[in-house]
């Protein structure tokens, strides 16, 4: 539970609420397990790599509602139809039959070529929610999409690493919006393990299956960081590696020092309350930090550097800008990687005039400023905001800030970034455990069922994209 004023982001739901979602029950009435009476819907385009990509769909029993606004689940089958031409579409992929939560992955696709699909449950054509790429002119029918490969980064790979955030250990309810009483959130189905578990353990077992050799998660490890939940992140983020080796954590506004009983017997605060935060990942020196990663320099930003109730704009303490400018200056053209719980700026957000959703308006042009004299920096790396986002600034335009979806809810994922000799991909994968994929289709309701069009990102690039840049020196 949010336990301070409405941040930006809740005002944004909440907006988005009053417009006419409507209230959101906490809990689900049991699967249709009528297989036959299953309609798909809720097609997307989630990844798109230079030879895959994936779909995903969902099933449920048509004029039934599970009490959070969709129908409720129906297992069935799941086939997607592609090729070159919309009425040719001669290759057949499938994923696991008998659930609802459908995830295809189409692979030995060809670079820079137009592919055509259907997908399909039940012999019924899926529905699309408008994320699922173009539709295709001139096709027979109107339930055939469209996407383009990409051509891969130049030069031969070298290594990737797992970008994550917003893991939130310890939440029980998904969408609350501060202290709106009359504004319900989403509980896991009784019985079932905590959610925040379940998508944090499939994304070490997703990370590490696509190939992560590292993993940087941007803050809100935990929910309030209660020191039980803390301990909890650390125990399930062990399982990837050994911390500062194979694994790095920076503070989100959730991680802050928190007054009361439950905080007493962690180090007291620099601003307020107790650090337990401190006590579990820095106990012997500041939350900022500068590590090499196979010759790549990766910056961690603390950026709650400072006094606050969570619900504000983000920042970094006098002493925190002081180093990071130092930092880059040591070596500006090393290849750069800067990762922080808070984006420099939000782009597309209609509430970015509050500064919530960003670190405070002028450090954020400060920090642009120093990656414009600094060659090397090619990517930042941010939370906060739970959806995928790429936004390139005029001030550094060679940075680009990729912000990534949450862990925790819809649409539950991490982005794996493939270094190259010659440039890098960045590409959003949603988690694919049975359990996170129930839970990921389940918080998809947020708002009603509109936070998908606010969180996975309104286009493809957004969180898929490739760029080309001279990384040969790396390892």
């Amino acid at each position: 539970m949010i336990c301070c004023r409405p941040s930006r982001r809740d005002l944004l739901r909440w907006s988005a609420v009053v417009a006419g979602a409507g209230l959101l029950p906490a809990l689900d009435p049991p699967s249709a397990r009528a297989a036959g009476a299953a309609r798909p819907v809720n097609l997307e385009l989630v990844t798109l790599t230079e030879t895959s990509a994936v779909l995903t769909w969902y099933t449920g029993v048509p004029g039934t509602d599970d009490g959070l606004g969709r129908m409720r689940p129906a297992p069935a089958d799941a086939e997607v139809l592609f090729g070159t031409h919309p009425s040719r579409l001669t290759r057949t992929a499938h994923g696991p039959s008998g659930t609802p939560y459908h995830y295809v992955e189409l692979t030995g696709l060809e670079p820079g070529r137009t592919y055509y699909y259907k997908a399909r449950s039940n012999g019924l054509a899926a529905a699309a929610t408008g994320l699922a790429g173009g539709q295709a002119a001139g096709a027979p029918q109107g339930d055939v999409f469209a996407f383009t490969t990409p051509q891969p980064p130049p030069g031969r790979h070298l290594f990737s690493i797992a970008l994550c955030n917003d893991l939130h250990l310890g939440e029980t309810v998904a969408g609350l919006i501060g202290q709106l009483p009359w504004i319900k959130g989403i509980s896991q189905v009784p019985g079932h393990p905590p959610y925040p578990e379940i998508m944090a353990r499939a994304l070490i077992a997703d990370a590490r299956a696509r190939g992560a050799e590292h993993l940087l998660a941007a803050g809100d490890v935990s929910s309030e960081a209660a020191p039980a939940d803390l301990r909890n992140a650390k125990g399930i983020l062990d399982t990837f590696g050994t911390y500062t080796r194979d694994y790095l954590v920076t503070r989100g506004n959730h991680d802050r020092a928190h007054e009361g009983a439950a905080y007493s017997t962690c180090t007291v605060g620099r601003y307020q309350g107790n650090d337990c935060f401190q006590d579990a990942f820095f106990p012997s020196g500041p939350s900022h930090f500068a590590r090499e990663l196979r010759g790549l320099r990766v910056i961690g930003l603390d950026t709650y550097d400072k006094p606050g109730d969570g619900g504000d704009s983000g920042g970094l303490s006098a002493e925190q800008r002081s180093w990071f400018e130092a930092e880059l200056k040591k070596d500006p053209d090393r290849p750069t990687l800067v990762f922080g719980h808070h984006p420099l700026f939000t782009e597309n957000d209609p509430l970015s005039v509050t500064g919530a959703h960003s670190l405070d308006a002028g450090q954020s042009l400060g920090i642009l400023g120093a990656y414009a004299r600094t060659p090397g920096v090619f990517l930042h790396h941010a939370g906060h905001t739970h959806r995928n986002q790429r936004s390139v600034f005029p001030l550094a335009p060679r940075v680009v800030q990729q912000e990534v979806g949450a862990v925790k809810e819809y649409p539950g994922g991490f982005t794996l970034l493939r270094v190259h000799s010659g440039g890098y991909a960045l590409n959003f994968y949603k988690t694919r455990s049975p359990e996170a994929r129930a839970w990921s289709e389940r918080s998809r309701q947020e708002l009603s069922g509109l936070w998908p069009q606010l969180s996975l990102g309104n286009r493809v690039s957004d969180r898929n994209s490739v760029v080309a840049r001279d990384l040969s020196g790396l390892g």
